[in-house]
């Protein structure tokens, strides 16, 4: 399409400022961008929609423009949402470099102007996918009982006979058409996110192509970025938040007009994605509000009266106030210079909605219904991620039959996806608390999480959670003990032993260690052993003399039993 056409189109609300002469140029797509650098996920005739959030004075604007023109871009469209009319010098700097500049209306939103110019661009490459375009814009347009992204995938199956779905980078399903047949199993939807991660941390451009088993599947990034190549430092920003699209063909085949048809699809469904994003403003919100409270000491009082206000709106129709559990994530990258904390909230967000249908498990999402993703608050403060996890029904605290959240179950289904995406440089790590009911339980329970994610950090592994239930035993203090001072404890107690065992096959070690498992008891050992008690008392002699230790003192034992756990 030309540019010329938009300003025909009295509902996108376009007011040209500049480039008159330029209204000729082709617009082959779109992009909504407030980087200051966007250039790296620019490919060339894009309409550039900016809400102007990267200006900070008169004097960012000439940069902005220079590379978006060494970009190739067809023209630029400033929002007047922000700032009310576009600022004089940005409108001088398009006119300096001959780039068409436009004003949008603030009463026009930037994804009515995507879906019209996705909408006339693939319709002019293709007539296959013009009517699945139009049929879908009619019913995003026409509210949520538009069916979202499973409508596109709908009409992709009807009029071009292809099979897709929507995932999450979690290997979450989020949607399939129903030509596809029955949904994904997890476990491919799980090796699908996590090759599409590897692609996309490796640097690769999309479409990446799998094949598992007898199936070719080829997956399209959906998100910011499209097809241009990303720095590794800064896909690190969405590699995990971002969704795909998986379809069950070889795009390599594909002549150029068909995969630009698939991309544009993929841009409408980034549409509906931000659309469900915006959703959780109100809920970020409400356990941003919560929080604050928390962490500044406010009165139980006051943040009693914060969480009846928000009980209502995550847990709707509920005749009384829900307990609460609190989870902390963290995502930390090697040479970051910038807060991860949005990182991490968009992941946990992904994460509580629950593993995929039918893993392992289970899910407090899929146990809780489909609309519990509407139920997730989860606010960010520095590094950290921290959700507000309402419970409907809770039994009695510390009687070991708790329900809800579970460490290992939320990170159980998708560790394989999350490791592919952190690559070498990343870590995602996880605490939960055990369940409140009242506000004064609420700072405990963040204190929890957080001393649980602590733990978490301390253990081996790209993508690590503990739980509440960890924070009970003294194995809580050894992950914190410094290295150094760990080889030197257990090589001064266990190195002699270890030389001894090496020298003569004397399974000192092993009988240390059922020795310290059966408390001490001579017959038990033995008998788990199966030695004779005299051949064991023999054994404990020659540890008890080679280590300068008394087996039979308290202190002693205790040393024992942690060089063991340390080593």
């Amino acid at each position: 399409m030309r540019l010329r056409a938009l300003l025909d189109t009295d509902a996108l609300g376009l007011k040209l400022l500049g480039g008159e002469d330029e209204l000729n140029r082709a617009v082959r797509g779109v992009m909504t961008t407030d980087l200051r650098d966007p250039s790296r996920y620019l490919s060339g005739g894009e309409l550039v929609l900016t809400g102007l959030a990267w200006r900070r004075d008169a004097a960012d604007s000439e940069p902005f423009v220079r590379l978006l023109v060494q970009a190739g871009v067809a023209a630029l469209a400033a929002g007047e949402a922000e700032l009310g009319d576009v600022p004089e010098d940005l409108v001088v700097a398009c006119a300096r470099h001959r780039l068409p500049l436009f004003a949008v209306h603030e009463s026009v939103a930037f994804a009515t102007i995507t879906e019209h110019v996705v909408r006339q661009v693939s319709g002019e490459r293709a007539g296959d996918l013009a009517a699945v375009v139009d049929r879908h814009r009619r019913m995003m347009t026409s509210g949520p009982a538009g069916g979202g992204p499973d409508v596109v995938l709908d009409l992709l199956g009807s009029d071009l006979d292809l099979r897709a779905w929507v995932l999450s980078p979690t290997g979450r399903l989020v949607a399939g058409s129903k030509a596809a047949g029955p949904a994904l199993p997890a476990d491919v939807c799980a090796r699908l996110a996590a090759e599409h991660l590897s692609a996309t941390r490796s640097g690769r451009r999309g479409p990446h192509r799998v094949i598992l088993g007898s199936t070719t599947y080829s997956l399209f990034p959906i998100g910011s970025g499209g097809r241009a190549p990303r720095s590794a430092r800064d896909v690190r920003e969405t590699v995990l938040s971002d969704w795909l699209l998986a379809v069950e063909a070889d795009a390599g085949d594909w002549a150029e007009e068909r995969l630009d048809l698939l991309y544009g699809v993929t841009q409408l469904i980034a549409v509906e994605r931000d659309r469900r994003d915006a959703a959780r403003t109100v809920r970020r919100r409400l356990a941003q509000e919560v929080l604050e409270l928390v962490q500044t000491g406010a009165a139980p009082a006051e943040i009693a009266a914060r969480l009846r206000v928000a009980a209502p709106v995550l847990l709707p129709g509920l005749g009384a106030a829900p307990h609460w559990q609190v989870v902390v994530a963290r995502v930390d990258w090697d040479g970051a210079e910038t807060e991860t904390g949005p990182v991490a909230q968009a992941l946990l967000e992904e994460i509580l909605v629950g593993p995929p249908a039918g893993s392992p498990g289970g899910g407090y999402a899929q146990a809780s219904g489909p609309e519990h993703a509407d139920r997730i608050a989860v606010a960010h403060t520095g590094d950290e991620a921290i959700a507000l996890v309402p419970l409907p029904a809770v039994s009695a605290e510390h009687d070991g039959s708790e329900t809800g959240v579970l460490a290992d179950a939320l990170l159980e289904s998708v560790r394989s996806p999350l490791t592919a995406g952190l690559d070498d440089d990343g870590r995602l790590t996880l605490g939960v608390s055990a369940a409140v009911h009242s506000a004064e339980g609420l700072r405990g329970a963040l204190e929890e999480a957080r001393h649980a994610r602590r733990v978490a950090a301390a253990r081996p592994g790209r993508v690590c959670a503990a739980g509440h239930q960890e924070l009970a035993s003294h194995v809580l203090l050894l992950p914190f003990v410094p290295d150094d001072v760990r080889r030197a404890f257990t090589a001064r107690l266990l190195d002699p032993l270890r030389d001894y065992d090496r020298r003569h096959r004397a399974e000192l070690i092993p009988t240390l260690e059922a020795f310290l498992d059966c408390d001490g008891s001579w017959t038990r050992c033995a008998t788990r052993l199966h030695l004779h008690v005299n051949t064991l008392r023999y054994r404990v002699g020659r540890i008890e003399q080679l280590t300068s230790r008394d087996l039979s003192r308290l202190e002693d034992k205790l040393d024992f039993f942690l060089a063991l756990r340390m080593s």
